[in-house]
């Protein structure tokens, strides 16, 4: 039995294509809407979080934050 390089590299190829193709009927899933409560929770676990830090390490000078 005897291997060819190509055939593998051809077949795997293939399925790429197939696999990543777009068929007509593929079920079409909608993009999640973003949730406005997640803001709320990020704000209030940023707020315990420095609350936290300064009765941890008081009177300490704040690190520039990243954009």
């Amino acid at each position: 039995m005897s291997h060819e390089p190509v055939m593998s590299h051809l077949a795997v190829d293939a399925v790429r294509r197939h696999v990543g193709s777009a068929r007509p009927g593929a079920p079409v899933v909608p993009e999640r809407r973003p949730r406005r409560r997640s803001d709320a929770a990020r704000s209030k676990a940023a707020g315990a979080l420095r609350r936290a830090a300064e009765w941890i390490e008081p009177n300490r000078e704040p690190r520039p934050q990243c954009a």
